[in-house]
């Protein structure tokens, strides 16, 4: 597996990031050892994960799951160091019985209203609790899981920026985010001196949004304009194949904030470059995704099982050529 830089801060990663949100829930830890190892073995270096995953598991839950996981394979294998480790704060809902509904299931809409923010306090208690569930000192990369307006960007870049001077963090990041509030943040770094993001995690996939679609969490035109104009900033792509539907023909309609007047002609190219290629379709847009650099991004791939990893992988070895990425991209 290539590496490649992150934003401009000199650190390599893998192209290729693994999303550990399902890991200790859907993922059973035997199954996440073996993603975990396999995935490491490959090359693999960017792993991500939230104090938040997966809350939604099981009721009662307050998540953590997925970092207890990793903070055991981690001191198992002794590689802490080998790792580029990611994790996030501020999407913990507050705990209340009326997150799950009498059959389990997960109240969103609850959960969107109450979830814990990016206050001072709050963001030092979630560093503090992953870095404990996590058995280390430091995370190379702390994002703001979900964009807080309620609090003041002040308060909220004041904080990370003294986590960062206290060792605790690395690099910072932002997640489920407009493109005016990663310019405002910008600004108030620019003009305070505090450490500035250099990742902004997203939803990004090779579909365009569809045009009539509000999503704070989507990419859209505007967010990759911005992030040309400011390539300290590295876009990590979570949802980079759509649960797959690329392979899945009868899934493909399901996907409506992506359905738009080009979608069917780009689905046909992606098609034609994996019969071309003898790749999958869903390794075809991985693949092209991990082939842009303006702006950079990094797919984040989530399998919940070792096939589907396994399904995924050979995406870092397939090369396309500068005929069919300039046919994806037109």
């Amino acid at each position: 597996m290539e590496m490649v830089e992150l934003g401009r801060t000199g650190q390599q990663v893998s192209s290729l990031a693994l999303g550990a949100m399902q890991m200790g829930n859907a993922t059973d830890e035997p199954d996440s050892i073996r993603i975990l190892d396999r995935f490491t073995e490959a090359g693999g270096t960017f792993i991500d994960t939230a104090d938040c995953y997966e809350w939604w598991g099981f009721r009662g839950s307050r998540g953590g799951q997925s970092e207890e996981v990793l903070g055991r394979w981690m001191a198992d294998r002794g590689n802490r160091d080998r790792i580029f480790l990611a994790t996030k704060g501020s999407g913990l809902p507050t705990h209340d019985d009326a997150l799950w509904a009498a059959d389990g299931t997960p109240n969103w809409d609850l959960a969107r209203r109450t979830f814990a923010g990016a206050g001072a306090d709050t963001l030092r208690k979630a560093l503090d609790g992953s870095l404990r569930r996590l058995g280390t000192d430091h995370v190379d990369l702390y994002y703001v899981h979900v964009d807080d307006r309620s609090t003041p960007l002040e308060e909220t870049l004041e904080a990370l920026d003294g986590l960062v001077k206290a060792g605790k963090i690395r690099y910072l990041g932002w997640s489920n985010v407009r493109t005016w509030r990663l310019e405002a943040i910008k600004q108030l770094c620019d003009r305070y001196g505090w450490t500035a993001p250099v990742a902004v995690q997203q939803q990004h996939s090779y579909l365009r949004p569809n045009p009539s679609v509000d999503n704070v969490s989507i990419v859209g035109n505007e967010q990759l304009d911005w992030l040309r104009a400011n390539p300290g900033t590295a876009l990590v792509a979570y949802s980079p194949i759509l649960k797959g539907i690329y392979d899945n023909v009868a899934k493909r309609s399901q996907f409506t904030d992506y359905t738009g007047p080009d979608t069917d002609a780009r689905l046909a190219t992606v098609d034609a470059i994996a019969g071309e290629t003898g790749a999958t379709p869903n390794q075809v847009v991985v693949a092209f995704l991990m082939a842009q650099d303006s702006p950079r991004v990094v797919p984040l791939i989530g399998p919940r099982t070792p096939e589907q990893l396994e399904n995924l992988l050979p995406a870092a070895d397939v090369k396309l050529s500068a005929d069919q990425l300039a046919r994806l991209s037109a």
